[in-house]
């Protein structure tokens, strides 16, 4: 097993890799892909934050254990990575920063600080004041929906809404495969973030229900400034064969560009401690050295 000191600190890790077709396993230490023609091809896993395996791809119990030593999250999700099926839990989370979510999301009156944290975070504003979290949610909404707009004037393409049918996806409008791929891409590395930190992806505030709330919730601090203006650009180019490949490579990069992971965690940390209560000190140092 690795030792703690060993582990290679988020920030100087990729944020993440797509596998498919292929067998995942430990030889004489290493991670490797194994492919049909028994080709392999050394994965450093322990300089990824995230690993998504796509339809093809299975996987050991050697490799498995393997990447929760290093602290590299494994989730499993569908072609493309559009759809996110399951992920593999970090077995070193704690449990008292999953409380101190969840007392913040049981308290209304914590609840709504939380959601006007991240309304002022996301639109550079303050929140209407005397709204519910419903009201908020509906305002919220709508600006969106405008934000969509302003996209779509801005590269030229036409846009009428989110709209596509995930069991028929291939009758999806570009823009909304693009769009929907590449929000499945921010997800993934923002739930990296969130069980780094040692939180639930299922404990929300503006999202709730879902397996995926909280992860839902950060993703829209997020989005519009970085993936959704990446989805318009690869369909606004028109000369793409492949949207899916071509808006994660964009998405990739983008994270590498902008250090989004070390973005995400501390703009987390703001936004819940924004409720007024202390949250427990966190297991991942938050300087510049080792996010």
């Amino acid at each position: 097993m690795r030792l703690e000191s060993e582990i290679i600190p988020i920030k100087e890790r990729s944020s993440m890799l797509f596998l498919r077709y292929g067998r995942l396993d430990v030889e004489d230490g290493a991670f490797v892909l194994v492919d049909e023609t028994k080709t392999r091809m050394h994965i450093p896993i322990g300089g990824l934050t995230c690993l998504l395996l796509e339809p093809g791809t299975t996987i050991t119990h050697a490799a498995i254990s393997l990447a929760a030593d290093c602290g590299t999250l494994i989730l499993w999700v569908g072609e493309n990575g559009v759809s996110l099926y399951s992920a593999g839990y970090p077995r070193d989370a704690r449990s008292d920063r999953l409380l101190f979510q969840a007392k913040l999301a049981l308290d209304e009156s914590l609840r709504l600080k939380v959601v006007r944290a991240m309304y002022q975070y996301r639109f550079g504003e303050e929140s209407p004041q005397r709204r519910s979290i419903e009201q908020l949610r509906g305002i919220e909404g709508a600006r969106v929906k405008n934000l969509y707009k302003i996209l779509a004037d801005k590269y030229n393409v036409k846009w009428d809404k989110r709209n596509y049918d995930q069991n028929n996806w291939a009758n999806a409008d570009p823009l909304n495969i693009a769009v929907s791929v590449a929000n499945h891409c921010l997800y993934g590395i923002c739930e990296a973030a969130i069980l780094a930190a040692s939180y639930s992806p299922a404990i929300g505030f503006i999202h709730t229900g879902k397996m995926l709330s909280f992860v839902y919730d950060i993703a829209d601090l997020f989005k519009f400034d970085t993936v959704i203006p990446a989805a318009f650009q690869v369909v606004a180019q028109k000369n793409s064969d492949n949207i899916q490949r071509d808006v994660r490579l964009k998405c990739r990069d983008m994270f590498k560009e902008q250090k989004l992971l070390k973005r995400i965690i501390p703009v987390m940390e703001e936004i819940l401690a924004s409720s007024g209560e202390k949250p427990p000190a966190s297991q991942v140092n938050l300087n510049d050295k080792d996010i």
